[in-house]
């Protein structure tokens, strides 16, 4: 399976510091998004990325 690589973005972090997926390059990262809180199935998968 050949690896998707996604375009290098900021977002504010805590601590009111910014992280770029650039400066995580290198380690695992899962970006995840989901459409809506606190349902079930979200909150299912997200626990499960623990295991990664």
């Amino acid at each position: 399976m050949s690896a998707i690589h996604a375009p290098d973005f900021s977002l504010p972090a805590t601590g009111g510091s910014t992280i770029t997926l650039s400066a995580l390059r290198g380690r695992k990262v899962v970006i995840y998004f989901y459409p809506k809180d606190n349902t079930p199935g979200c909150t299912n998968e997200t626990r499960d990325f623990g295991a990664l």
